[in-house]
């Protein structure tokens, strides 16, 4: 098992990854002191499949657990969600010892969380993330909130989990485009500050693109969780540094929320979005055109979208999208850029000019 340590002082967790963690859940909960009393928090989806385990494993340990399942999907994260949510913890009557555990993929995690953040001012909570996209990224770190319909993640906080368990087994049961949908996530970690995570994953891709080999995946997940956790732990609230988590999230989410919930996954959005951050940063920044064709390469090979069909009201509403980006200054977007492959910078202000330009880059004929 792979252990990642996320240093914030009092509220520091361990990232715990590997096959077969989910039976653990209960010894670790336990260990941490955790009231006897938890709310697992699934979707549709994923409950049927490890709820009843990880209730179990909970049970064992001296839990009593209830279960609060919400619909699967990005629309979930709303605020009619958390509200329901809200209804049902106060009908079970938790108080503010006992805890919840998030069981699922990035909405789940950050619907839970922002529950756990804002329920009677705030309790603990666990995050178990049964996807790839999950588990080296939205589960870690403490940003958890919901979606507004002028975009992504407009409401939230800044809330810690207790732990992050990571069972690599859960990735089994991935319909293979979300599981490739988490690659845009593992690779923009190789953009954005480790080269040479970014060069492994051009020669062991092909190990990578389904999880059936839990050792090369273990140490990939564990590399990624290792930079989110040094960047977490030197800027918890992003006041600066932790911005660079967001390349390619800006275009990305804006592509996201115009074209429509469900039409991209959130990983395909990304994908989008670094495709055209890197556009960007050839023309701002200086990014070797080789530099940019390996990223578009590599996001090729993991058979994710690098270009969208732009219809004129879809660019219009990404445009749009871009000033409310909850990054934006006074309505102007401010983005992640590369200037090579390894080595990003944040806050960078970008004329209009070059947005449409990259937008158009991306784009394909219908």
């Amino acid at each position: 098992m792979q252990r990642v340590r996320v240093s914030l002082g009092e509220r520091s967790y361990n990232i715990l990854i590997g096959p077969g963690t989910l039976a653990e859940i209960g010894d670790h909960c336990r260990r941490l002191g955790l009231g006897k009393r938890c709310v697992v928090i699934t979707d549709r989806h994923v409950g049927p499949l490890y709820a009843k385990p990880v209730e179990h494993h909970l049970q064992q340990a001296g839990f009593a657990c209830a279960r609060l399942t919400i619909a699967a999907g990005e629309t979930a994260k709303s605020l009619e969600t958390a509200r329901r949510c809200y209804d049902q913890l106060a009908r079970h009557r938790l108080d503010r010892s006992c805890f919840i555990v998030a069981l699922g993929g990035g909405v789940v995690g950050d619907l839970a969380g922002f529950v756990a953040a804002t329920y009677l001012r705030g309790i603990a909570f666990v995050q178990v993330p049964t996807t790839l996209l999950a588990q080296v990224d939205s589960s870690v770190g403490g940003k958890v909130g919901v979606n507004l319909k002028a975009g992504k993640n407009l409401v939230g906080a800044f809330h810690q989990p207790r732990l992050v368990l990571c069972d690599l087994e859960t990735l089994k049961s991935l319909p293979a485009r979300e599981y490739r949908a988490g690659l845009a996530e593992v690779i923009k970690y190789g953009i954005i500050q480790d080269a040479a995570l970014f060069q492994r994953l051009e020669r062991e891709l092909p190990l990578l693109l389904s999880p059936t080999e839990p050792r090369a995946l273990a140490r990939i997940v564990a590399q990624c969780c290792r930079i989110k956790a040094r960047v977490v732990a030197r800027d918890e609230t992003e006041g600066g540094l932790r911005a660079v988590l967001n390349f390619g999230h800006t275009i990305g989410h804006a592509i996201e929320n115009s074209a429509g919930y469900g039409t991209y996954l959130h990983g395909e959005a990304i994908a989008i979005g670094q495709a055209a951050a890197a556009y960007i940063s050839h023309d701002v920044l200086g990014l070797p055109a080789s530099h940019v064709e390996r990223i578009q390469s590599l996001l090729q090979r993991a058979d994710l979208p690098v270009t969208i069909q732009w219809d004129r009201g879809t660019m219009s509403r990404v445009l749009k999208a871009l000033q409310m980006d909850k990054k934006a200054v006074s309505g102007e977007a401010r983005f992640v850029l590369a200037r090579r492959i390894g080595q990003v910078e944040w806050g960078v202000r970008v004329p209009m000019t070059l947005v449409q330009k990259a937008l158009q880059n991306v784009g394909e004929q219908p």
